[in-house]
């Protein structure tokens, strides 16, 4: 079987984790986007779809960035145009947090990269300092984020 969007397959495969109690009516909701709008958002680099325990970003990269630190989200990255170099793993330079449940820092110590081209899908798991160290020219991308339930790790 070819997941041609991985987006779509995630909305799929996470739904039954949404539909707990404390999950509120649009998570469970059917959500249609047209293709003008994600066209639209990946121009830009905005998200599609905010719920309670997940995301849907359509994102845009003209360069590398910081060094990024989920404490509940494991992000779920398909490659659609464009490189980019990817680490994964390590120690976080000069993390601050920047957000609840946010850290972001200068670099990495460590880690593994992962040399992404379009195509290719990555997992990075909560807790998991990841950081685009590299990314030569405009590069586009979904991004599905999705939340540990509470009092999981």
């Amino acid at each position: 079987m070819k997941i041609v969007d991985v987006a779509a397959a995630a909305l799929v495969l996470i739904g039954p984790v949404a539909t707990g109690p404390a999950a509120g009516d649009a998570a469970r909701a059917v959500t249609y986007i047209p293709a003008d709008r994600v066209k639209a958002a990946f121009a830009k680099g905005k998200p599609l779809l905010e719920v309670e325990n997940y995301k849907v970003l359509a994102s845009r990269r003209d360069g590398p960035g910081r060094v990024e630190v989920h404490t509940k989200d494991t992000d779920i990255f398909h490659v659609l145009t464009g490189t980019a170099t990817l680490v994964t793993g390590g120690r976080m330079v000069g993390g601050k947090a920047t957000g609840p449940e946010e850290l972001r820092g200068v670099s990495v110590e460590g880690g593994e990269a992962h040399e992404l081209r379009p195509g290719d899908v990555i997992v990075v798991p909560n807790g998991t300092p990841h950081w685009f160290k590299a990314v030569p020219g405009p590069m586009t991308y979904y991004v599905v984020k999705v939340r540990a339930p509470e009092g999981a790790r």
